[in-house]
C-alpha cells in the first residue's frame, strides 16, 4: 500500500471537511490512475474507492473532465511546490541555480511516464485542458521569475517577459525530446546555455 493509499484508507469512514474530502478524492484518483491508467478513472469508481457516495464525488467535480482538470492542476501544484523547495535550498550560486532550473524543467516537461502526462493525455483536445495548460504555463513563468530574481538585472514587466521567453524555450526543447529530435542531455545543456545567456 502506498503512502497515499494509507492516508486515503485512514480517512475513509470518518467525516471530513469539504477541503479535506477534496484532497482525499484527488489522492484516491491518483492511486486509481497509477494502478489502472486514466481510462479506469470514473466518478463512480472513485466514489467506491474513496468509500463515499456518488453524489459527494459529483458535488466536488461535476463531470469526469472536471475531475481530470482538477487532478491535472493538483499534480502540477505538487510538482511546482517540490521544485520550489529544492530551488530554495541555501548555498546555490547563479550557475548552480541555472543548472538546477534547466535540468528540473526539461526533465519534468518531457516526462512521458508520470501522472501529469497521463492525465494530460486523457484531456487531449479539450477546451478546458487548453485553458488550464495556459494557466500552468503562467505559474511556470512566475516560478522562473522568482528563482532567477537574485541573479536578474531585469525587474517587473521586463523580468516577466524574459521568463515567458525562457519557459517557451523550455517547452520547445521538451517537445523536441518527445518527438525524438533531441536527446534529453542535449536539451538540458541547451536550456542551461539559453538561461545563462539571458541572465548575465
Amino acid at each position: 500500500m502506498t503512502a497515499d493509499s494509507s492516508v486515503t484508507a485512514s480517512r475513509q469512514g470518518r467525516r471530513l471537511s469539504k477541503a479535506d474530502r477534496r484532497q482525499q478524492l484527488l489522492a484516491t484518483a491518483l492511486d486509481v490512475i497509477r494502478e489502472g491508467g486514466a481510462d479506469s478513472l470514473t466518478l463512480g469508481h472513485l466514489a467506491v474507492r474513496a468509500g463515499v457516495s456518488k453524489p459527494i464525488v459529483y458535488d466536488h467535480f461535476g463531470t469526469r473532465s472536471g475531475l481530470l482538470i482538477e487532478l491535472y492542476r493538483w499534480i502540477d501544484t505538487e510538482r511546482v511546490e517540490a521544485f520550489r523547495l529544492v530551488m530554495s535550498a541555501a548555498g546555490k550560486n547563479r550557475d548552480e541555480t541555472i543548472a538546477s532550473l534547466a535540468d528540473a524543467y526539461i526533465r519534468c516537461a518531457a516526462d512521458l511516464t508520470g501522472e501529469f502526462y497521463v492525465v494530460g493525455a486523457a484531456l487531449a483536445g479539450s477546451e478546458e485542458k487548453a485553458e488550464v495548460y495556459a494557466e500552468l504555463l503562467d505559474q511556470s513563468v512566475a516560478m522562473f521569475v522568482s528563482v532567477l530574481r537574485p541573479f536578474n538585472r531585469l525587474t517587473g514587466a521586463e523580468a516577466n517577459q524574459l521568463c515567458v521567453g525562457l519557459v517557451g524555450a523550455g517547452e520547445g526543447l521538451s517537445a523536441a525530446i518527445v518527438r525524438g529530435k533531441l536527446a534529453e542531455a542535449d536539451a538540458i545543456a541547451t536550456f542551461r546555455n539559453i538561461i545563462s545567456a539571458c541572465v548575465p
